[in-house]
């Protein structure tokens, strides 16, 4: 609530007033240009911001009922998990399955609660048969699935992943999106996603958000914000789809609502040939 912060020796804020609430069970896209304070923000949401970092943090910031300022990174871990840009910053062990148990070794997990969870978060990301590889030898897919098994390993509530298909080709981004949106409907699990993917991501959020210059600009459902004015004037990668709608309207074009969906525009169309 009214979130301000500024990084150490830094004159200008990079968050400048943010108030967000997000609900348990969310499936929330979070995106914006770039330095817009996307991934500060996720940094305060971790509590990064202010143990780690320091600077200047003023506003209130609660996650599942706890403030970030009060509670350390440790005890928050435990509410909220966070999956990097890039898996191998988060991949250091010699086996998928040690990664897997990293975080909760590191809590001091009783032994039998630490296998059971791992073994849990492997099976649900579809691991089993990597348990004993090595990280360094998995494809980019397979690394993120592993960092998002690590993450789900410790139970959290919540979940945010900064950009997790930045190193992913196109069919192997739409497999762990997919996975994301079964974890959130299935385990009830909050998620907030950091992307630039826009088209490929809107079909499967309930929400998205959209940052610029450090505030939160736009904040609805999927279609209601991409087909908004004030998206494409922020200028966010606006789906194709909604693109050729937006032109056609403007040719005289009776297309009835905007759709995100391919299959229900190209039915649309089919139609109005018909005619």
């Amino acid at each position: 609530k009214d979130l301000h912060y500024t990084y150490p020796n830094f004159t200008e804020p990079t968050l400048n007033g943010i108030t967000l609430n997000i609900e348990s069970g969310d499936l929330v896209l979070l995106t914006g240009p770039s330095g817009c304070g996307k991934t500060t923000l996720c940094r305060c949401l971790i509590g990064l911001i202010p143990h780690f970092y320091g600077g200047k943090l003023t506003g209130e910031v609660s996650v599942s009922n706890l403030s970030v300022k009060d509670h350390a990174i440790s005890e928050l871990a435990q509410h909220v998990g966070f999956v990097f840009q890039n898996p191998e910053n988060q991949l250091f062990a010699l086996s998928v399955e040690k990664d897997v148990a990293f975080g909760l070794e590191n809590l001091a997990t009783p032994r039998e609660e630490i296998r059971k969870n791992v073994d849990w978060a492997m099976d649900l990301m579809g691991l089993g048969d990597l348990k004993n590889s090595a990280p360094f030898e998995l494809s980019g897919g397979q690394k993120q699935r592993v960092a998002v098994a690590s993450v789900l390993a410790m139970k959290p509530e919540i979940m945010i992943l900064d950009e997790p298909t930045s190193f992913l080709d196109p069919v192997t981004a739409e497999k762990l999106f997919e996975i994301i949106k079964n974890l959130n409907e299935e385990l009830e699990l909050t998620v907030v996603l950091v992307e630039h993917r826009l088209s490929l991501l809107s079909t499967y959020v309930n929400r998205i958000i959209v940052m610029d210059k450090g505030r939160v600009e736009i904040d609805g459902p999927p279609i209601d914000v991409l087909a908004s004015k004030e998206a494409l004037s922020i200028g966010i990668g606006i789906p194709k789809i909604l693109k050729l709608y937006q032109s056609l309207i403007e040719n005289n074009v009776k297309l009835g609502k905007p759709t995100i969906s391919v299959a229900e525009f190209a039915g649309t169309i089919r139609s109005l040939l018909k005619k």
